[in-house]
């Protein structure tokens, strides 16, 4: 069932939604060669309950981190470890916070440093563009299809790997709701969206083959040729004519959040 959201849901929502965003513009500041994953993930843990909060993903199915961290040819569910990054990785961060029982979920590629390569500057690129290509298809009375068909368009413009296995899907009180919300799809076809409802949307998308394998720690999902993979998402509220990012990123940290 797609649940229509109340008002103080949805400012529930919006908060949950603006810590994540915070979150994302907390950690850009650390994402240099050097530092590992796992501290990436306790700055993360710490500065969501700093803000009121508790991390979406800290045991959810059983989940070992705060926060999921995967690199380059890892599409989602990186563990976080000892792992230092390097100059050029791509790595992924996919951030999860809890505000009043409500969730918000957003995840960003950054390379870290300076590339490695021009084809790994547009993978992003073109992933966050499908992203983006499939908000504007959301408004009252869209389908899943319509949005899938955005975001595949997209990405088949550029040769790239769509992962099918992997879907977005409906936030609210818990995490991952209906509808799910494929990267794939035909317009008209599928769940129908209206006012109040919440959703994911989440392009995973690869250089090379559409193809994925999970590692042994049953947990992170890599490309079958091991070339790289982009992960780009917002929570967004749908509206009458269009939709409002929940997750966005041009929001302002506090001075004391800042790293000099």
């Amino acid at each position: 069932m797609i649940v229509t959201r109340t008002e103080d849901e949805i400012n529930k929502l919006r908060e949950a939604g603006r810590i994540v965003g915070l979150t994302h513009k907390y950690l850009q500041q650390f994402i240099k060669p050097g530092i590992s994953t796992k501290e990436l993930d306790r700055l993360a843990k710490a500065f969501i309950e700093s803000k009121g909060c508790t991390c979406s993903f800290e045991g959810l199915y059983g989940f070992p981190g705060s926060i999921c961290i995967s690199l380059n040819n890892e599409v989602v569910h990186g563990i976080p470890s000892h792992r230092k990054l390097k100059e050029g990785d791509i790595v992924k961060l996919d951030v999860g916070a809890c505000y009043q029982g409500y969730h918000g979920d957003s995840a960003w590629s950054y390379i870290v440093g300076k590339p490695n390569c021009k084809k790994d500057e547009e993978l992003l690129k073109w992933t966050e563009e499908s992203l983006m290509n499939g908000l504007k298809a959301i408004h009252d009375g869209c389908t899943t299809g319509d949005i899938g068909h955005a975001v595949f368009k997209t990405a088949r413009k550029y040769n790239l790997g769509v992962v099918r296995e992997l879907v977005g899907h409906g936030v609210g009180d818990k995490v991952h709701m209906d509808p799910d919300v494929p990267n794939y799809g035909t317009e008209k076809k599928g769940p129908t969206l209206h006012t109040g409802n919440v959703i994911a949307v989440e392009p995973m998308l690869n250089l090379g083959t559409a193809d994925i394998y999970m590692l042994d720690d049953n947990w992170t999902i890599c490309t079958d040729d091991d070339k790289n993979s982009a992960h780009f998402e917002h929570t967004v509220l749908v509206t009458d004519d269009g939709y409002e990012i929940l997750t966005r990123r041009d929001v302002e940290l506090d001075p004391e959040d800042i790293v000099k």
